[in-house]
């Protein structure tokens, strides 16, 4: 099933598997999201839950047991419950199953709050703590941003004039390794060369917001104030750019294993919620 907002300005459709966005149309309906062609990656917008990036050998201990996660979590494979709709917004829930209780030990309820403002998708991310004990978590986003003319005519424009180092992935996993991307006047022209070795990962930036230029126009800009770390990516060739909010990436090869000791998880205390959100505008 699919649930469709919309508001004068634009429209957005939300698939109920993975509660995934699929569609992000201005009024005169173009299209601002990947469409998902498998040749190259057949996703959209994952949510990723209860995990970001990769665990070391898949694998993760609490209180001293092993349990395993894929990459990005297991939210993005579930069917999410629309609990409330408006026009302009949806919520959808995912809540915990004796299924994910064997490979991840707590109670929880996860919403994806959809709102259409203006020109803006702000996506909102609710984590209730049910389980009666400390919750680690890591949550992120993944949009794929289509990019309809030929990769080269793009571009990055970051909010702040900042060194933009980020961090190599070795077997997925974050290394010690780090470049700078280099930068004029705060902009970083698009090509496959910069991916050639994956995702480039921002543990930090100053920058709250990316703007993507096409033909040096503005084009789509994500806002990501309440996310410290930021993942870009592609596929070699492939017609998207990801622009990916986190709370959290892949482990190091250092990792002791705990989830409670993993570099830059969140832990939520007993019936408490956790809050955060993004915006996605068309410009």
């Amino acid at each position: 099933m699919n649930t469709t907002i919309s508001n004068s300005t634009i429209s957005a459709s939300i698939k109920h598997a993975g509660a995934e966005l699929f569609s992000l149309k201005s009024n005169q309906n173009k299209e601002y999201i990947w469409e998902g062609n498998p040749d190259f990656w057949g996703k959209h917008s994952p949510v990723l839950f209860p995990i970001v990036g990769t665990l070391k050998n898949n694998t993760y201990t609490i209180e001293g047991k092993e349990y395993q996660l894929p990459r990005h979590g297991f939210a993005r494979d579930m069917e999410f419950q629309l609990i409330h709709k408006t026009e302009n917004s949806a919520t959808f829930s995912l809540e915990s199953t004796t299924e994910t209780l064997t490979k991840y030990p707590f109670e929880f309820e996860l919403q994806l709050i959809y709102t259409l403002k203006e020109a803006s998708l702000h996506i909102g991310y609710k984590v209730i703590n049910k389980s009666g004990k400390k919750l680690p978590f890591s949550i992120g986003a993944h949009p794929a941003i289509a990019l309809p003319k030929n990769f080269e005519n793009y571009a990055f424009e970051f909010e702040k004039k900042e060194v933009l180092k980020y961090h190599l992935l070795e077997n997925d996993l974050i290394s010690n390794k780090t470049k700078v991307l280099e930068t004029t006047n705060n902009i970083v022209p698009l090509n496959y060369k910069l991916f050639e070795n994956d995702a480039l990962i921002f543990k930090t930036l100053e920058s709250k917001s990316l703007s993507i230029l096409e033909n040096s126009k503005p084009y789509i800009k994500v806002a990501f104030e309440d996310f410290p770390s930021l993942g870009l990516w592609t596929k070699d060739q492939a017609p998207f750019i990801c622009v990916e909010p986190w709370l959290g990436y892949s482990d190091t090869a250092e990792n002791s294993g705990d989830l409670f000791e993993k570099e830059g998880i969140l832990v939520l205390d007993n019936n408490q919620t956790f809050q955060s959100k993004f915006s996605i505008t068309i410009l």
